[in-house]
């Protein structure tokens, strides 16, 4: 079996969607049950996107005569698909991550939901919620399957060294409890929410910080600001992985606070998963993807959306907690690693992948 993936999401622009990609590309193509894997990704960032999508797709028309099976790595890919569907009875299959299914432009709706997506033979949701939601658009139930994103557990482990992080946000930790978010920093990540509403009430020995950029970075500055909280709260901006790893292996708790935002969707929750493979217990809103990422209990609790208060209870549970706090995150170290781990994803992808081959070989003779 022979499949050709296509990426236009890809390293070194940084995000969910790219690392995601990027990460199929490494542990497909170590499956023994495929011959070849061939990717073909946007490696020029984002300046190269218009140029990439009519490149890739005249390229790819060339190229399918030599595979099985066409693996697109986001709907925006849709239109790849649909012209190479046309020229080969061969199957495209596409990941869909959510934002590429809710996009608000009329055109992308008409076109790619309405049209190129829909035409392809098999979607790859990335959680229950992005499925649902392409149900609801009109996508039949029999051609969108739920698998979820991956970690690579390896990479999570980290250095436990409070003296190293406490030079790098310049404050002592000593004594203190520390919680972490990192991610792209947009509304439904609910930081700024976070910041307002439930860190002014939690004890001062309560120390939070936060990584990544995005356009919600002057809405947290604002809140750290308007609650008197510099000393409690600090932003690092933009992290290497090496800076990361000292985070995860430093921290005490990571927390992912999402709210619900109209148009906008939380398709998995990579962050929440790559600290539990850390050994980082999570609490997480109940919300979209995240509980596809967070089985409550197992690597970590859920708690309801925008709710200042059940968020409190179980952060303040967990702080005074060490015994249960350790417990958990051992829990969810090997409860990611026995269900997250890439190449557990990747072999999923891989029979699926199969079935798809196999219906269109049945429905062509």
């Amino acid at each position: 079996m022979r499949i050709l993936f296509i990426s236009r999401a890809y390293p070194p622009v940084t995000g969910g969607i790219e690392n995601q990609n990027y990460e199929l590309s490494v542990w497909l193509p170590r499956n023994k049950q495929l011959t070849e894997c061939r990717t073909i990704a946007n490696r020029r960032g984002k300046r190269f996107l218009p140029l990439f999508l009519p490149w890739v797709t005249i390229k790819s028309l060339f190229l399918m005569r030599n595979y099985d099976a066409l693996l697109l790595g986001d709907g925006v890919l849709g239109v790849t698909g649909y012209l190479m569907r046309l020229f080969y009875r061969k199957p495209a299959i596409c990941v869909l991550h959510g934002l590429d299914l809710t996009y608000k432009n009329p055109i992308y709706q008409k076109l790619w939901v309405g049209r190129f997506i829909r035409s392809l033979d098999g979607l790859i949701a990335v959680s229950n919620t992005t499925k649902k939601i392409g149900i609801a658009l009109g996508i039949p139930e029999n051609k969108i399957f739920f698998i979820p994103n991956g970690v690579d557990t390896d990479k999570c482990r980290g250095e436990r060294n409070r003296k190293r992080l406490s030079r790098l946000i310049e404050s002592g930790l000593e004594n203190k409890i520390l919680i972490l978010t990192y991610g792209r920093l947009v509304k439904r990540k609910g930081v700024a929410w976070f910041v307002g509403e439930v860190m002014p009430k939690l004890k001062d020995d309560i120390i939070y910080i936060i990584a990544g950029n995005g356009p919600e970075k002057d809405a947290v500055a604002d809140a750290i600001r308007d609650n008197n909280l510099l000393e409690r709260v600090f932003m690092l901006g933009y992290i290497s992985e090496d800076t990361k790893k000292l985070l995860l292996g430093s921290a005490d708790i990571f927390v992912q606070p999402n709210i619900p935002v109209e148009g906008d969707v939380e398709g998995f929750g990579i962050s929440v998963i790559e600290a539990g493979a850390a050994g980082l217990p999570v609490i997480a809103s109940s919300f979209e993807g995240l509980k596809d990422a967070i089985k409550d209990g197992s690597n970590g609790v859920l708690a309801e959306p925008k709710d200042a208060s059940s968020f409190l209870e179980k952060i303040n549970y967990m702080a005074d907690n060490e015994n249960y706090r350790k417990e958990l995150g051992e829990n969810a170290k090997k409860y990611v690693k026995d269900t997250f781990h890439w190449e557990i994803v990747a072999s999923q992808y891989v029979e699926r992948i199969k079935v798809i081959i196999g219906s269109k070989s049945n429905n062509l003779s």
